[in-house]
């Protein structure tokens, strides 16, 4: 048997979606952004130089063929040398650009429906949401209520919120809402079940999740910790990790997957940032059984330096994980397959801090080298399926 490794850097778009114009920051539409593009054109013209320097230096990605699948979605040709991987360009047909669409998607199930947003207003919550979140909450009101970054809400409402006791709930253009809380004046394990118990009425509102995201620290210094946990709603149909699960395979899951897929098929669960995360893939990669899937996420490409519209920090982190996948390459085994994609794009020179409607990189180490083309996003998912040989469930077309 041989063994599959998806692994989703989070929200690395390559640009060219074809429907970007519908998608917006602001006022302004999504058509142009391209997260990797602009990343490498700032670096080249010397604007990201807070903590790393000159060109973008990605050669393993590059190697399996990044800059050869931006330019199949965009046209633009960095001049890098030619791939000895196998590379797509993969377009999204779920009417969102967030993680669960993206990641939904990847694993061969589009989203049916449109997701329930929150309005860029104060309060965004109708009352009824709001009275929900007093009653399990047990308190007499809701901080914030309104769209903000998940840094400034506790910036601004922390001191409030450990006077009161009472949650701070906030909202993105994403169909989410995220409740904030100290661990200790709240408490980590209060802030759970009140999300847990919350997640039923929303996810019956098609909101996509609802997001803990506990806390730590004193005026002046609060700071989030690793403990987010993400109730999202169950996808829609049979996934990925239902098909090889089914068939008696192993199915492993590193980052934010599991909360992502409401643990449906999934065998094991490793959690951490980044760096951890890396740790839990290497470790993966030495000890999962033939036949198996791993399937990862690393959010901090996401989380840390897309919204934050960090170019410096999103490209020390490409840097990052490239050195570190040149490390992993010669640790799979004869016969192991290794895709690298992305769920949708953040572009960290766009206006604003929302994701961007992007193609994404498929990058496949061990085919060979090979032009894909143009995918789609359920291609993946039926490729993977292909080559653990089990039933494909779904609408996607292997590519292998």
């Amino acid at each position: 048997m041989t063994r599959a490794f998806l692994i989703v850097i989070d929200s690395v778009g390559i640009g060219g979606a074809p429907d970007a114009g519908d998608f917006f920051n602001g006022n302004v539409p999504d058509t142009g952004a391209n997260t990797l593009g602009h990343i490498i054109q700032a670096c080249a013209e010397g604007q990201a130089e807070d903590g790393r320097s000159g060109p973008l230096k990605i050669p393993h990605l590059n190697s399996l063929g990044a800059g050869a699948a931006m330019a199949l979605a965009t046209g633009l040709d960095v001049g890098w040398p030619a791939p000895t991987g196998a590379f797509a360009a993969a377009t999204e047909v779920s009417i969102g650009k967030d993680t669960p669409s993206g990641h939904w998607e990847l694993a061969g199930v589009p989203v049916p429906w449109d997701w329930h947003t929150f309005p860029d207003t104060t309060p965004a919550f109708p009352q009824n949401v709001t009275d929900r979140i007093r009653e399990l909450a047990g308190t007499d009101g809701i901080l914030a209520n309104c769209h903000e970054s998940g840094t400034q809400v506790i910036e601004t409402f922390g001191v409030e919120h450990i006077r009161t006791g009472q949650p701070i709930c906030y909202t993105s253009v994403d169909s989410v809402l995220q409740i904030a809380a100290h661990v200790d004046h709240f408490g980590l394990d209060r802030l759970l079940k009140l999300c847990e118990d919350l997640a039923p009425m929303l996810h019956d509102m098609k909101v996509g999740r609802v997001i803990a995201r506990p806390f730590k620290g004193e005026e002046g210094h609060f700071e989030r910790t690793l403990d987010r946990h993400d109730y999202a709603i169950a996808p829609p149909a049979p996934t990925l990790c239902d098909w090889v699960h089914d068939a008696g395979r192993s199915v492993q899951a590193i980052g934010k997957i599991g909360d992502i897929f409401s643990m449906r098929g999934i065998d094991e669960v490793r959690k951490g940032a980044d760096v951890t995360l890396m740790n839990h893939l290497s470790d993966m990669i030495d000890t999962a059984p033939d036949g198996g899937f791993v399937f990862a996420n690393f959010v901090e490409f996401d989380s840390l330096y897309g919204h934050r519209r960090d170019v410096s920090g999103y490209a020390r982190h490409l840097e990052w994980f490239d050195a570190a996948l040149g490390d992993l390459l010669p640790k799979l085994r004869d016969g192991d397959l290794l895709c690298v994609t992305a769920d949708h794009g953040n572009d960290p020179t766009w206006i604003g801090g929302d994701h961007t409607r992007e193609r994404v990189p498929v990058l496949i180490h061990g085919i060979g080298a090979k032009d894909l083309g143009h995918v789609a996003f359920v291609d993946v998912a039926a490729s993977i399926a292909t080559h653990l040989d089990v039933p494909v469930r779904g609408p996607g077309k292997s590519f292998l």
